[in-house]
């Protein structure tokens, strides 16, 4: 699955909870939303919407940002989205969408999450459907 074909797969389903998404589909949602927010990031610091941030000191340097109103509204549109392709991505591993909730717990939960992401889905289909690499290569 390609970059636009994943992005288009994921607004179209974006209320399904049900079914697999491929490694592919859900990491190249995650590169778009990463680029998304820094081109409106951008926008924002340019049209002074934002705040920017940056320290010197002691050798040392730091920025920080702090979104604005297109990055709210962003985040808005893209959470029921990202929601429902993390949790078909659970299910290309064979895991309930309710592992999502893993990520609350500081840093291990995150780390966990990674490494479900990561991982290869079951080969041949599972109790949330059809193995989604099969249904490619048919």
């Amino acid at each position: 699955m390609g970059f636009l074909e994943a992005v288009k797969h994921v607004y179209g389903n974006y209320l399904s909870f049900q079914g697999r998404a491929r490694r592919s589909e859900y990491w190249w949602w995650v590169l778009f939303n990463i680029l998304a927010m820094v081109l409106i990031a951008m926008i924002e610091l340019t049209l002074g919407l934002g705040r920017g941030m940056m320290m010197a000191g002691e050798g040392m340097m730091s920025a920080s940002y702090s979104g604005g109103p297109l990055s709210l509204i962003w985040a808005l549109i893209n959470f029921l989205p990202g929601l429902a392709v993390g949790v078909r991505r659970l299910h290309d591993t064979d895991k309930s969408g309710w592992w999502l909730l893993i990520g609350l717990v500081p840093l291990v939960g995150a780390i966990v999450l990674l490494v479900f992401f990561c991982s290869r889905g079951t080969a041949g289909p599972n109790r949330f459907g059809a193995d989604p690499l099969a249904e490619r290569l048919a």
